[in-house]
């Protein structure tokens, strides 16, 4: 169960702002420099970052290698101009408060469902942060303040619920923030990464009884007929 921003809590983003490239002055210089994005993204997707190369990106812009130079020194640079471009969609931050007049239940189902379909639509590019995690000490920290701030999101979403009896008080909300984010993660990773299916709404119940079951919360839609 993630949050939002009357939590207090700031989102990083993921990659650092001032490795970006250079920014076009001009609307063909922007047609140009999104196009190499476009491209990158389609390299990097097919062929892994590890493997992807100068020569593929420019060829899938149909453009030079002076071109690409104009606006990004490096592979790493354009990288992280594509995970700029797509950050807010990759990771859906979830929930914020829930009101004392809605169902806890339906809002973190709302929620999962959220993560599950940005997750499905960027599935490679996803998996290309594990990649990138494990060879780029500067990225995986970046990732890790990131993941870090969305717990902290949602312990505190825990913690509120269990302040008004919603929750049981005998769970660490740090704890099942963590443990049950990772839950999510992984789900998400196995079915669209590893498996390649397309189960949302499956995946959906399944992950909210869980989440749900774990922090004691029930709804009419979630108990046993």
């Amino acid at each position: 169960m993630p949050g939002d921003s009357d939590t207090g809590t700031e989102v990083p983003d993921l990659v650092d702002p001032q490795r970006l490239g250079t920014q076009p002055q001009t609307a063909r210089g922007q047609r140009t420099r999104d196009n190499l994005v476009r491209a990158a993204r389609t390299v990097f997707e097919r062929d892994g970052y590890v493997d992807s190369r100068l020569v593929d990106i420019v060829a899938e812009a149909k453009c030079s290698i002076g071109s690409f130079y104009t606006w990004f020194d490096s592979k790493d640079e354009v990288f992280a101009a594509v995970l700029h471009e797509a950050q807010s969609d990759m990771l859906h931050p979830g929930t914020g408060r829930i009101e004392m007049s809605d169902d806890p239940v339906a809002i973190i189902g709302a929620s999962n469902r959220a993560y599950f379909e940005a997750y499905r639509r960027n599935a490679r590019l996803n998996q290309l942060l594990q990649q990138v995690s494990a060879v780029d000490p500067r990225f995986r920290e970046m990732r890790r303040a990131r993941s870090a701030a969305f717990v902290t999101r949602n312990a505190r979403a825990i913690s509120d619920l269990q302040a008004r009896g919603l929750a049981d008080r005998q769970v660490d909300p740090e704890m099942a923030a963590k443990a049950l984010s990772g839950m999510i993660a992984r789900l998400a990773y196995d079915v669209f990464v590893i498996d390649d299916e397309e189960r949302v709404d499956d995946l959906v119940e399944t992950a909210t009884r869980l989440w749900t079951n774990a922090l004691g919360l029930t709804s009419p839609e979630l108990r046993a007929d």
